[in-house]
């Protein structure tokens, strides 16, 4: 039974990967629907090019340098990464919302900050979990820093390139309705 599941659910990643069209549409009640197949009625959505076209940086990069600088902080973080979700990991269904664990050591010190890059646009986050929102379909790059009370960087994490998946229902109409 976990064989035919396994075997399904790489049929799913497979066939995912080789369209690169959806449609959108709104049902009666107001809901939004999105599916890699036409509906009638539904408008066709450009989506972002195949995950091996595309270069494994952020879109907009920061301006400080890439190389973590914990040797020249008073507080000498030796480490910064992102746990969750790790770098080339596919998500599945996740609602628009991202969870994301960090691991900083030694601890975040009093007054600093997380600053998180995702898909090159900066927010401050609290603490080492934390959720992004309105993460949908597609192609994504996380990256994190820690910046003291003055907003100068301490260290940097190496940026994540993940993806996101939505499973598509098929609904099919029944003979005689």
């Amino acid at each position: 039974m976990q064989r035919r599941i396994l075997i399904a659910i790489l049929t799913l990643v497979a066939a995912s990967a080789v369209y690169a069209q959806a449609y959108r549409w709104v049902d009666s009640d107001g809901v939004t629907h999105y599916s890699d197949r036409p509906q009638p009625g539904a408008e066709r959505i450009e989506l972002p090019k195949s995950p091996a076209r595309r270069p494994a940086v952020a879109r907009a990069a920061p301006t400080q340098p890439a190389a973590p600088i914990a040797e020249e902080a008073d507080v000498g973080y030796e480490s910064l990464s992102i746990v969750s979700p790790a770098a080339e990991e596919t998500l599945w269904n996740i609602a628009g919302t991202l969870s994301v664990t960090l691991s900083l050591q030694p601890a975040l010190q009093p007054g600093h900050r997380i600053r998180a890059y995702f898909d090159g646009t900066p927010q401050l986050v609290t603490g080492t979990s934390f959720e992004i929102a309105e993460v949908y379909r597609g192609v994504h790059n996380l990256q994190v820093e820690v910046v003291d009370q003055a907003g100068q960087l301490q260290i940097r994490s190496q940026t994540n390139r993940f993806y996101v998946q939505q499973n598509t229902l098929i609904t099919r109409a029944r003979p005689g309705n």
